[in-house]
C-alpha cells in the first residue's frame, strides 16, 4: 500500500452490496461518494466545520482504472495539492485491498464561502496553518 504513502488523510470505506450497478461493479456514482467521505474525514482533521465558512465543491473529476466488485475493502487517500487565496485543490487516490492496486484517482476545487451570503472568502489563515501542518507531514505540498 505505498501507493498511499503521500496522503495524509487515509479513509477505510467497505465496498457495500448496493454500491454494485447491473454490470456488477461498483457505479461510478458511487466513487464520488467514497472521495467525498475521505474529504470530509480530512476537512473534520482541519475543524473546519467550526469555522464561520462553509466549503463547497466548485468542480472535481474522477478517473477510473480498474473495476471495483463485491466484497471489498478500500484505502482513499486525501491531500492538498495547492492552497489559493479562497480555494484549496485536493487530490485522491482509491487503492483496493482485493486488487492490491490504485483503481481509481480523482481531484477537486474546494471553495471557502461565508455561511451567511454563499459568497467567496478568504481560507482562514488558521485553515491554511492547520493545511500545511497536516501536509508537512509527509513533505509534498505545493505552495
Amino acid at each position: 500500500m505505498t501507493a498511499l504513502k503521500d496522503y495524509p488523510v487515509i479513509y477505510e470505506q467497505q465496498v457495500a452490496w448496493g454500491d454494485m450497478d447491473a454490470f456488477g461493479h461498483v457505479n461510478n456514482v458511487i466513487y464520488y461518494r467514497y472521495i467525498e467521505s475521505a474529504r470530509l474525514c480530512y476537512l473534520d482533521k482541519l475543524n473546519i466545520f467550526e469555522q464561520d465558512i462553509y466549503t463547497v465543491v466548485a468542480s472535481n473529476q474522477c478517473k477510473y482504472i480498474q473495476p471495483v466488485l463485491y466484497p471489498d475493502r478500500l484505502k482513499i487517500g486525501a491531500r492538498v495539492d495547492e492552497i489559493r487565496n479562497s480555494a484549496f485543490r485536493m487530490h485522491y487516490s482509491i487503492w483496493s485491498e482485493k486488487l492490491s492496486n490504485i483503481v481509481a484517482t480523482g481531484e477537486a476545487v474546494i471553495v471557502c464561502v461565508n455561511k451567511n451570503d454563499m459568497k467567496k472568502v478568504q481560507i482562514p489563515t488558521y485553515i491554511k496553518d492547520k493545511i500545511k501542518q497536516l501536509e508537512n507531514e509527509i513533505n509534498h505540498l505545493i505552495e
